[in-house]
């Protein structure tokens, strides 16, 4: 069989050809099902299954393929096609493990990858199976059509995303960067949002929030409950949780977070785009800033440094006051935040002698600058996007959430986070990436790999 590109996404040395668009779904379809009945949820690490299954279908092809991996049962894959070397290469990344999942919350079976009304159901279908089958076949249709290069085309299949970085990216970036070095990345992050049934923008990731995990400790007499004390570390701990949260910590845009409201302001109602577009008109910005705390907490986190009270702990039964009570802050940083400073300014805040404020230990994504938003990979990637879903916007985009592309912005690669076509009604239905279930329309998915095969063709492929 002959497989071919299409004329309108590049003019290549190669003969003009045109893909046989049914087969490469029909093929699509049957690999990322195959990818999905995988269990390779995190906790539990074992992405070793997923690995081998895309090994052997890429190796099949002619395209050779390497592991690295800290346990064996924890593989990180890497592919690359040759180009020419006129340029530095393209870096292309999935992760192939998930989230766990709770039997009892889903329909179908969560590794059943069921194919119903149009949708397949299962964890990972869309974080982050549906960027792996994209990288996957995009690999597939450029060794086939041997389409002329002027950048490698790396594909890696990551471990340890969801929370296990030492497994996946951090020992990739620090034993192995070499493998994977590139001047641009496509991962996930971004995605084409749908309401009512009708396309609204594309996000592109271009930067992202940092996450941090402060403790607050109170320390105090322990004593009989019945016996009021002033200095109870539960009530301090209480004041000091809510003065943390109460604090509007200052509010700081960048190159993505102004394109994105500016951007976002013209597909708005006149209402919207008013709020949108005098964020920082000093007559209105406090009471803009209020309204997106109170109706937009997407959009008042990706304004400033967030913090957010998650866990508490306190006491051992109903009578007794604890002599120490702690709670923790989930914060998730701007990417150029001074954490050290910006905790002493909490203390500042929480203004009580009693109070401890402790920094957490835990893997940090590391902080960079946001990519560019002038780059022949994101000129691109708008290209690709009003191809196939024309009539909207790109949208730069902050992460209020994190990824494993800080960790190569850190190393100066600019990375972009993309992503299928989702609905917004299907967050308040439980469906999502890490939700009780996880669905993805099947012509989402298909158009979202031709998508990620066009615009990977318009940054590494030879003009």
């Amino acid at each position: 069989m002959r497989y071919v590109v299409p004329f309108i996404l590049l003019a290549l040395s190669a003969p003009a050809q045109t893909i046989d668009w049914p087969k490469i779904e029909a093929e699509t379809l049957q690999h990322f099902q195959a990818l999905v009945r995988l269990d390779t949820t995190d906790p539990g690490g074992l992405e070793k299954p997923a690995v081998d299954y895309l090994r052997k279908v890429l190796e099949a092809e002619g395209i050779a393929t390497k592991t690295f991996a800290v346990t064996p049962e924890r593989p990180n894959l890497v592919a690359r096609i040759k180009g020419n070397g006129r340029k530095k290469p393209l870096l292309i990344m999935g992760h192939t493990d998930t989230v766990n999942i709770d039997p009892k919350k889903w329909t179908h079976p969560p590794f059943g990858a069921v194919l119903d009304g149009g949708y397949v159901y299962g964890r990972g279908t869309v974080d982050d199976k549906d960027n792996v089958v994209a990288c996957l076949m995009t690999m597939l249709l450029i060794k086939r059509l041997n389409i002329p290069l002027d950048r490698d085309v790396i594909f890696l299949a990551e471990a340890g995303e969801e929370g296990n970085v030492r497994f996946g990216i951090l020992y990739m970036v620090e034993k192995y960067f070499q493998e994977i070095d590139a001047e641009f990345c496509l991962a996930e992050g971004g995605g084409v949002t749908r309401k009512g049934g009708k396309l609204q923008y594309m996000s592109v990731q271009t930067t992202e929030k940092i996450p941090y995990a402060l403790k607050l400790v109170a320390r105090g007499p322990a004593g009989h409950g019945s016996r009021p004390l002033r200095n109870n570390a539960v009530v301090h701990l209480s004041q000091a949780v809510a003065k943390a949260a109460a604090w509007q910590t200052p509010m700081r845009m960048n190159d993505t977070t102004r394109a994105y409201f500016e951007r976002l302001a013209t597909i708005s109602t006149p209402e919207e785009a008013a709020r949108y577009n005098n964020i920082v008109n000093p007559e209105k910005t406090n009471a803009i800033q209020e309204y997106f705390a109170e109706n937009e907490p997407g959009h008042y986190s990706m304004l400033r440094t967030s913090i957010t009270p998650t866990i508490i702990k306190a006491g051992y039964r109903v009578n007794v006051i604890p002599s120490e009570a702690e709670a923790t802050l989930d914060i998730r940083g701007l990417p150029d935040e001074n954490m050290r400073n910006f905790t002493e300014e909490l203390k500042k805040i929480i203004n009580d002698p009693q109070i401890e404020v402790l920094r957490e230990l835990r893997d940090t994504r590391p902080g960079a600058a946001p990519s560019s938003l002038t780059s022949p990979a994101f000129l691109a990637i708008e290209a690709s996007q009003k191809k196939f879903y024309p009539g909207i916007p790109t949208l730069p985009t902050m992460s209020t959430g994190a990824t494993d592309m800080s960790y190569l912005r850190s190393k100066g690669m600019q990375c972009y986070g993309v992503g299928p076509m989702t609905d917004v009604e299907d967050g308040p239905k439980g469906y999502g990436a890490h939700s009780d279930q996880e669905r993805i329309l099947v012509d989402s998915l298909q158009t979202f790999v031709k998508f990620h095969y066009d615009a990977t063709l318009r940054i590494a492929g030879t003009n």
